[in-house]
């Protein structure tokens, strides 16, 4: 992913984005042929791995020991050059990302299965939901089990960019934010949000 350095995550905050946009996007190389899915991918506790699983008919399970790239997407929106206070300036898109590059491996051992399983109902079940994963008839979970490749990605890189734009000046950075604020999508909140803290840090 190409990233200017003033657009270049730090460690800390690519692990902290990958725990705040979870569903990501696998890519892989299946038979000479570009493969991708959207799923769930969760960290390790030791935060060496990401943790998922496949439906068994996705062609994908055939990633075994390849590298893979991971996309997590986060806020996005379109910046438009009228919110600028000169007309010499163009459209652009202000957005969030983490790339990571991994080797897949499965998940052989039943224990870790229904561990990763469960961390994945808790991560995203809210704290008051009445459904829990140990209530679950057993043979029905085992069923459903066997429909699954569960996997890891030992993670080899990772690279994240923050494109708030750190570029402008202070006074059209001020623009951009006070009219993103003022539309209603979340995406366009969200990327206001995050260029008053980028703000924030460098004042």
């Amino acid at each position: 992913m190409y990233i200017p350095e003033n657009f270049r995550m730090e460690s800390s905050s690519i692990l902290h984005f990958v725990k705040e946009n979870a569903f990501g996007i696998l890519v892989s190389n299946v038979d000479g042929k570009m493969e991708a899915t959207h799923l769930p991918l969760l960290l390790s506790e030791d935060q060496k791995f990401l943790i998922g699983h496949f439906a068994k008919p996705n062609p994908q399970k055939h990633s075994l020991n390849q590298e893979v790239l991971c996309i997590f997407p986060g806020p996005h929106s379109y910046i438009s050059p009228s919110w600028y206070e000169t007309n010499r300036s163009v459209p652009t898109w202000n957005y969030t990302t983490v790339h990571i590059k991994g080797i897949l491996t499965y998940m052989e051992d039943p224990l870790e299965i229904q561990n990763s399983l469960k961390t994945l109902v808790q991560t995203f079940e809210s704290n008051d939901s009445s459904y829990k994963l140990s209530e679950v008839d057993k043979d029905y979970l085992i069923g459903l089990q066997k429909g699954i490749v569960p996997f890891r990605i030992q993670i080899t890189e990772m690279e994240g960019k923050k494109k708030l734009s750190q570029n402008h000046s202070m006074e059209r950075r001020l623009r951009v934010i006070e009219n993103l604020e003022r539309m209603p999508g979340e995406n366009e909140k969200a990327i206001a949000k995050l260029m008053r803290q980028s703000l924030d840090q460098n004042s």
